[in-house]
């Protein structure tokens, strides 16, 4: 069942972190965030949405980067019951998809928690001070990629945020595949 994001709650600090990356490091939310700030996503390797644009999400990644912001990807599902979202398949993804940011694992789903994190994908883009400026989505793309040529949501709102600290006023939801909680 599809899941959306909350509205863009401006200027929420994002909490800090530190979670093992697939390239064997431990990182925190200080190590990723750029002098213009950062992109956090949440994903996984088994969505339908984000196999969908996974493609999008690394060029996009790629071109914020290049802007001064910072990206990484965590993966917070119940390995478990998703087994295919492992930290041993996650290190698989990464270096097949050549991720150009770090992939990390959120095994106890705390930081998730701690987001707000409510679907894969879902996006929070922070200042370089560590306010929240987007929790939008990608693009106009669902369970399938959409053409070739659609607005670069995503792109756009964080290329305003590395340029004037801001995001938009108006975003458009992400949408995807619930975080799969573990049972309590």
């Amino acid at each position: 069942m599809a899941v959306s994001t909350p509205v863009c709650d401006f200027g929420w600090q994002a909490p800090p972190f530190t979670l093992p990356s697939t390239d064997d490091r431990s990182l925190s939310l200080a190590d990723i965030v750029g002098i213009r700030g950062a992109l956090i996503m949440f994903i996984c390797n088994h969505c339908p949405y984000v196999l969908a644009v996974l493609d999008r999400i690394i060029r996009d990644a790629r071109d914020l980067q290049a802007l001064g912001i910072g990206v990484a990807a965590i993966s917070s599902n119940d390995v478990a019951a998703y087994p295919q979202d492992s930290f041993d398949n996650m290190k698989r993804m990464a270096k097949t998809r050549s991720f150009p940011f770090p992939y990390l694992y959120d095994a106890d789903q705390s930081v998730a928690r701690a987001y707000g994190a409510a679907c894969t994908p879902d996006f929070f883009g922070i200042d370089a001070a560590g306010g929240l400026q987007y929790r939008g989505r990608l693009d106009a793309s669902r369970k399938e990629a959409g053409p070739a040529d659609l607005r670069r949501d995503l792109f756009e709102a964080m290329q305003r945020v590395a340029e004037t600290g801001q995001g938009p006023r108006d975003q458009i939801p992400s949408m995807g595949c619930s975080i799969k909680w573990k049972a309590a």
